[in-house]
């Protein structure tokens, strides 16, 4: 599969960004403030792609959530490339039918097998460009 994205430049260090067929995203820098920064939206994508798995696969097991947050940290290193040196993820659900290991089973499922951003975070990715 391929996603294709575009990053458009509005002013100073604001752009518009859109990945796909899905809606527009304002990304800027953390002094700008009009949008999430490329940073926080790489750790806003880790916390998404695990949350969906562990819904799905807590489904599968038949729990029925009335409650469900990702709270996400991500440290960054102090020297240039600020990368995230460590990620901590807390879970926090409440519902019917839940089941601790059937929980950890998801988180881990998730972590392990499904979550392609933070495979991603963990993989050796190739990159090239191309200037017109």
């Amino acid at each position: 599969m391929t996603i294709q994205a575009n990053v458009k430049w509005v002013q100073d260090l604001q752009f518009v960004g859109r990945a796909g067929g899905g809606p527009a995203v304002v990304i800027d820098s953390t002094q700008g403030g009009s949008g999430a920064s490329p940073m926080a939206l790489l750790l806003l994508g880790v916390a998404g792609c695990t949350a969906i798995d562990v819904v799905l696969i807590l489904e599968k097991k038949r729990a029925r959530l009335t409650r469900f947050d990702v709270n996400i940290v991500g440290r960054q290193a102090e020297t240039e490339p600020s990368r995230y040196t460590a990620i901590e993820i807390e879970y926090v659900l409440a519902g019917e039918n839940i089941k601790p290991k059937g929980v950890e089973q998801a988180i881990t499922l998730s972590e392990e097998k499904y979550c392609s951003a933070l495979a991603s975070l963990n993989a050796r990715v190739s990159h090239s460009y191309r200037i017109e």
